[in-house]
């Protein structure tokens, strides 16, 4: 029996903040730095160190990732920079779920199941789109390796579309990645 053309895992689930503002006022700023360290990052970029992440997901909304354990205190620092102001901090980290998608033809996989310009996707941007009919977020968080975020009411369906696109046999020679 052949390979699979990628490899398809649940990745454990890092605790997940959203923020939601306006994404240039100084409290936005103070909220993401304070919480994870980082600075806002562009329009449909991920910024990483470590274990931390800070992801651009609408004009005036981002995402979080911290190491589960420190959601509590992550989720405080957030609301203390947001201050009194308009502004909102939840953690989400029970709503959503994460995979990672891997291997040589991991973009290949993706492509099948996403209208989403898979070739053009850079590492260091964060791509919301869908997978079918799932809302998905979905950026390179390796050489050869993606993670997808989807809601978690929908994860056994997305994990299932991920694998049959990664099925045995499923190339389509695509191989495009970005120049």
């Amino acid at each position: 029996m052949s390979e699979p053309i990628a490899i398809v895992a649940p990745a454990p689930p890092p605790g997940m903040i959203t923020l939601k503002g306006d994404l240039s006022g100084a409290a936005m700023k103070r909220a993401v730095k304070g919480a994870a360290g980082l600075g806002v990052p562009d329009l449909r970029a991920i910024e990483r160190k470590g274990e931390r992440a800070v992801a651009w997901m609408a004009p005036d909304e981002l995402m979080l990732f911290v190491p589960r354990g420190e959601v509590a205190a992550a989720l405080a620092a957030a609301r203390k920079g947001l201050g009194p102001g308009h502004g909102l901090a939840a953690d989400v980290s029970d709503a959503r779920a994460l995979f990672t998608v891997s291997g040589p033809d991991a973009r290949d996989a993706l492509a099948k199941l996403t209208p989403a310009d898979m070739s053009a996707l850079r590492p260091g941007e964060m791509r919301r789109t869908r997978l079918s009919q799932v809302p998905a977020a979905i950026w390179q968080s390796g050489e050869a390796e993606f993670s997808v975020m989807v809601f978690r009411s929908v994860a056994e369906y997305a994990q299932k579309l991920l694998e049959v696109a990664s099925a045995p046999g499923s190339a389509v020679g695509f191989h495009a990645s970005p120049a």
